[in-house]
């Protein structure tokens, strides 16, 4: 029989890990928690509907990379590729578009069918933030200095860039795509497949591609900047104004877009060259459309998710294992007795590793490889008297301790 594996794509937390993983997570949902952000948690699987008419049937996610199946039911259902559509879905199925405005943090599991490569994996991990209901650039601003403040309580704001740009609103997308268009054109033999493909249906996606000649060819083209409306470049000027009055960083980025038609106004992305070619460690901008055409009303939103993989790969900060009390049974008498013991020791609120077999050597040993802080020796001798043997690990000390006043001699090893 062969030996079991994970699916490629995917792979085992195992506890360092886990702890990474939480230290990221647990340390961005306290700082957005000052902003008042809300926690929210949506299924891990939806409708594929909700992806198909948000991310729509031609892009890359929904066209090559989804997870979807058919259940018993005979429903088409996703494995959620992005938290952004689970999180407006529900906002309109719960009714709550009459409280705007909404501020929502969610962390969780996402699945995408692509090639897996260093911080990205087919399930991957993502923490996000969303803010409905705002259409002025204090909401852009807010976002990302939410953002902002996660990186650098992490301690990894030093090691990435802001980068920034505007996608105008509907008039300027309009006149900048007609233009982009007639541009690439003239150079449609030499782009790559997939430009070719998209320049009919997202020729935006174009700008963002990593072919090396479509690189050189858009260097050349027209740019957003001369396609702003009025009201688009008013826009654009108060968000960077607002990151100026904050001190945010950032530079402006002509080719950074979003493809999707719902996306307006502000894209920005915090990069960074510690993860290779797959540089982006923090990305979103404003989908002012997106409620609207998932069948809610008309709704503003921004927002931004990262992935924790990358984060945690780049954070040197993780939640320490915690320093467990080894209570170490010698004899049958206390190996029974320490059953009681342990679960009584972990109600008074200490982390009890209790050694279940092994002479004493072997047990003393599990406990200096689980970084114990202290030893409770429990044999014979002791239970006659009553008493158990507590063993610094630390200092060596090693004193007799009453049964009955062990919790409060414990207590300094918490």
């Amino acid at each position: 029989m062969a030996k079991l594996q994970p699916v490629r794509g995917t792979h085992d937390l195992l506890p360092e890990q886990v702890r990474s993983h939480r230290y990221v997570e647990e340390t961005a949902r306290a700082v957005a928690e000052r902003y008042c952000y809300a926690p929210i948690d949506t299924p891990i699987f939806e409708f594929t509907e909700v992806f198909v008419r948000t991310l729509g049937e031609t892009s890359d996610v929904v066209s090559k990379e989804m997870y979807s199946f058919e259940d018993k039911g005979g429903d088409s259902i996703t494995l959620r590729p992005e938290g952004t559509a689970g999180v407006v879905r529900a906002v309109i199925s719960g009714g709550l578009a009459q409280e705007l405005p909404l501020k929502y943090f969610y962390g969780g599991p996402m699945f995408r069918y692509e090639r897996p490569q260093k911080g990205r994996q087919r399930q991957f991990h993502q923490i996000g933030a969303e803010l409905l209901g705002v259409p002025e650039p204090t909401g852009d601003v807010e976002i990302i200095a939410l953002g902002a403040h996660i990186l650098e309580a992490l301690g990894l704001q030093a090691n990435t860039t802001l980068e920034l740009n505007t996608l105008g609103d509907q008039a300027s997308r309009t006149a900048y795509r007609d233009d982009l268009v007639a541009y690439l054109s003239r150079y449609r033999d030499d782009l790559s497949a997939d430009s070719r493909e998209r320049l009919g249906r997202n020729p935006l996606r174009i700008l963002d591609s990593k072919d090396r000649t479509d690189r050189e060819i858009v260097a050349g083209a027209p740019t957003f900047d001369d396609h702003l409306t009025p009201t688009a470049a008013e826009f654009f000027a108060a968000v960077c104004g607002g990151l100026d009055d904050l001190a945010i960083a950032y530079t402006l980025t002509p080719t950074l877009v979003r493809g999707l038609d719902y996306y307006c106004h502000t894209a920005f992305e915090f990069t960074t060259t510690e993860l290779g070619a797959q540089g982006t460690v923090l990305a979103g901008g404003r989908y002012d459309g997106l409620m609207e055409i998932m069948g809610g009303p008309p709704t503003p939103g921004v927002g931004w998710a990262a992935g924790i993989e990358r984060l945690a790969m780049m954070s040197h900060d993780a939640e320490p294992a915690p320093r467990p009390i080894a209570l170490i049974p010698v004899g049958e008498e206390a190996t029974v007795r320490a059953a009681s013991l342990a679960y009584r020791l972990r109600r008074a609120g200490l982390i009890i590793d209790l050694a279940h077999r092994g002479n004493l050597s072997r047990r003393m040993k599990r406990a200096n490889k689980h970084h114990a802080r202290a030893a409770v020796l429990l044999g014979e001798d002791e239970l006659q008297r009553q008493a158990a043997t507590v063993r610094d690990l630390d200092s060596g000390e090693q004193t007799e301790v009453s049964l009955d006043d062990l919790e409060a001699r414990l207590a300094a090893f918490r």
